[in-house]
């Protein structure tokens, strides 16, 4: 029996605690990002319920249970599919996107978010996905090269409404 699940809408806070973590590893208190701050954690949560609840969905996190702390995630992985117009080499054009892979500091180095990285590319691959991105930290990257992904020179540009 695998110790990764689907997430489901009872999971929605601990998703967010972990989502938290990520975040809070990713980007300093002074980069212009939220930080710390969980002020959005309220207004997130009815969304996020809805989304992992919907099964059939386009939506899909993936976690392991802390083995120590009842009730409390271990590890998470989540990711969506999208469509754009195909394209040689995904004529189809749905495109998988991996985000908030994240780990409890007290669970790390125990294989989790590979097993949930594991599941998550497989029901990427179940929904006809021909390719998969994401954006990686420099200490994720060992990670996500030894499951096949390799850096691209994409242009990648934002606008925030």
């Amino acid at each position: 029996m695998s110790l990764v699940r689907r997430a489901t809408a009872e999971d929605a806070e601990e998703v967010l605690r972990l989502r938290q973590i990520m975040i809070d590893s990713v980007f300093s208190a002074g980069s212009g990002s939220t930080g710390s701050s969980t002020d959005w954690h309220t207004e997130s949560l009815p969304t996020l319920r809805d989304r992992l609840a919907d099964a059939d969905g386009d939506f899909a996190a993936f976690v392991v249970d802390h083995p120590e702390r009842p009730g409390a995630l271990a590890a998470l992985v989540a990711g969506t599919v999208e469509y754009r117009i195909g394209k040689a080499g995904n004529p189809h054009g749905r495109v998988g996107f991996v985000f908030s892979v994240a780990t409890d500091p007290d669970a790390r180095r125990r294989g989790y978010s590979r097993a949930c990285m594991a599941e998550l590319l497989e029901w990427f691959r179940e929904r006809g996905v021909g390719q998969v991105d994401l954006t990686a930290s420099e200490d994720a990257e060992p990670l996500y090269a030894s499951l096949g992904f390799a850096r691209t020179k994409d242009p990648f540009m934002r606008l925030k409404f």
